[in-house]
């Protein structure tokens, strides 16, 4: 059972990077998008790495809750049980945060003609911004509590 669990936080360990790494530069593709044309590349990037961190996420959740049945005193851990709810917080704000600002700005790059990026694009772009730094706040938060176990 043992090299089972060593294979698992592998597998954690190896998630986070591949995963979450691409994650914290999510917002930073589309920032030197000058054109709408350049826009939709970025988003086009922006949305193949975006797969990978559900990927990597899925593996991470999955591979932790594995790690914490198998050592169910993880359970009563602070730090096991705070990394759990801050992930899980984060993934929320996928479909109920980031989502439903994302949904006008694609049909945005998906309607408009000409190579100006419109106003409308540029407020919610701000607005998406703030909410993708909170997500990247918490889930270096994670990590941090992974690395410490400070309480």
């Amino acid at each position: 059972m043992n090299t089972f669990y060593n294979i698992l936080v592998f597998i954690h360990i190896f998630s986070a990077i591949l995963g979450m790494g691409p994650g914290f530069f999510l917002n930073i593709i589309p920032r030197s998008a000058k054109t709408m044309s350049e826009l939709r590349h970025a988003f086009k990037i922006k949305h193949n790495l975006h797969i990978a961190v559900m990927v990597g996420g899925t593996l991470l959740l999955v591979s932790g809750l594995l790690m914490g049945s198998i050592n169910p005193y993880l359970f009563k851990m602070g730090w096991y049980i705070t990394s759990l709810l801050l992930f899980l917080i984060g993934l929320a704000m996928g479909p109920l945060v980031l989502s439903p600002i994302t949904k006008p700005m694609k049909a945005i790059l998906a309607s408009h003609e000409g190579e100006d990026i419109p106003e409308e694009y540029l407020r919610l772009n701000k607005k998406l911004n703030l909410f993708e730094n909170i997500a990247n706040i918490l889930f270096l938060v994670i990590i941090v509590l992974m690395i410490l176990k400070p309480f």
